[in-house]
């Protein structure tokens, strides 16, 4: 069975909503939503973005069933996740894989141990259906449909995403894994994931995105709520790739509880605009946000990308290390905001960006907004901008190695502290996917 939707209408919102047999609350949520959209402009910063939104396609469904075995998922759809490595990578080294493709998750499956521990792991239209009273309390909870047009968008077409429940004093050995494809031309993609892990509790998530490349613009617009209760811990890893077509637009965002940690590892290598800054709102006393990130961008691409930290309580503390690197005449900018309120004394906040430019057609800005409203408090803000060194690229070359693989090396050294965060199989990935950008 296929579902498209091309264009937006309220019409086609409720078709979405009928589809998914959804309870009325969810309909209403998401006319509302639809209304807060047409009202909205898209955001004055960042690139220009230039979305032909009567174009793309809301909402397709590609399988009536979500699929519980490789063997069982269509055909065609399981050899292009086949071509990236997901089935191998689950064997490995996770407990559970999540599969969209398209508008819907496809596949779905953890180990026996997930299971036992009571874990809640599956796609958000499953979770609005069995847990409605837990899926309720969260939903749009920490990012409101009408903060921004793409907020409002998601609310009013949002489907398929991850969710996640973890019990308290509970932990996984290994990650739990999504992976979204965008696999048609002027496809729109809108997952909703929502993670809360509760006291005492940890958890890494980790998420991989891509997409073919066409000559019309595709549409990612996701928004990501993540609750990290006292005590707890959760990591968030994605390595973005999607194609130079796509309009990636995310909100994500953490809140933390007393002496909860929250880490985003966060690589962004494609889409044409790519607009996304993970965010912590530490409420809690003792609360840590750190935010560790790369973003690669080449001929025709705009990455702005960096970080928000938010204190609100006492004791707290966050970290940014921010990687830019722009290329063949790319942009690559930073914009972060750290904010330390008169309610967090005694809190710290470390902003570390470092850029390097390869060549002259290329551009980098970082836009740092700091803030402090008490005098126990500090931040330290460190920002560097520099093209591949010449001394080193010498040195180099003196010692037989050839210019282009002496700068592959010296990239790959400046992005090091990003890539000791990844699991092995990510760092692979990113080193291949780099090799194409230089």
């Amino acid at each position: 069975m296929k579902k498209t939707n091309k264009g937006l209408t309220i019409d086609k919102v409720k078709e979405i909503s009928n589809l998914k047999n959804e309870p009325d609350w969810m309909l209403d949520f998401r006319i509302k939503s639809f209304n807060k959209f047409e009202e909205l402009s898209n955001p004055i910063f960042g690139p220009e973005l230039r979305i032909d939104f009567d174009s793309i396609n809301y909402f397709k469904r590609v399988s009536d069933t979500i699929a519980n075995n490789w063997d069982d998922v269509d055909k065609d759809i399981k050899e292009t996740f086949d071509k990236i490595g997901l089935p191998e990578a689950e064997k490995k080294y996770l407990d559970g894989t999540h599969a969209q493709y398209e508008s819907e998750v496809i596949y779905s499956n953890m180990i026996k141990e997930v299971v036992d521990k009571n874990i809640i792991f599956c796609d958000t239209d499953t979770a609005l259906k069995k847990y409605p009273e837990l899926f309720k309390e969260y939903f749009n909870n920490l990012v409101k449909y009408g903060e921004n047009k793409y907020t409002a968008l998601n609310g009013a077409v949002w489907s398929g995403g991850t969710f996640i429940y973890v019990p308290p004093h509970t932990k996984l050995d290994r990650p739990l894994q999504s992976y979204f494809r965008i696999n048609s031309k002027n496809m729109g993609q809108f997952e909703r994931t929502i993670i809360i892990v509760d006291e005492g509790s940890e958890l890494h998530y980790m998420e991989g995105c891509t997409a073919p490349t066409y000559t019309e613009d595709a549409l990612h617009a996701a928004v990501v709520e993540i609750y990290v209760k006292k005590n707890a811990k959760c990591r968030y890893t994605t390595i973005q790739n999607w194609s130079s077509d796509v309009y990636n637009l995310v909100t994500k965002r953490a809140i933390v509880e007393e002496n909860g940690l929250m880490e985003w590892i966060d690589g962004n290598i494609g889409s044409k605009a790519n607009m996304k800054y993970p965010s912590c709102l530490l409420v809690g006393k003792g609360a840590k946000g750190n935010t560790i990130s790369i973003a690669v961008a080449s001929k025709g691409q705009f990455q702005d990308t960096g970080a928000k930290m938010i204190h609100m309580a006492p004791n707290t503390e966050s970290s940014i290390i921010s990687k830019s690197i722009a290329a063949n005449g790319g942009v690559a900018n930073y914009r972060g905001t750290v904010n330390i309120t008169s309610k967090a004394p005694n809190s710290k906040a470390i902003v570390k960006c470092d850029t390097i430019i390869i060549d002259k057609e290329s551009k980098s800005d970082t836009i740092p907004k700091n803030k402090i409203d008490n005098n126990s408090s500090y931040i330290e803000h460190e920002a560097t901008v520099s093209k591949i060194s010449k001394d080193k690229l010498f040195y180099l070359m003196s010692r037989g190695i050839n210019e282009e693989k002496a700068k592959e090396l010296l990239i790959m050294g400046f992005i090091d502290r990003f890539r000791e965060e990844l699991p092995m199989e990510y760092a692979v990935e990113l080193n291949a996917l780099l090799k194409n950008y230089f």
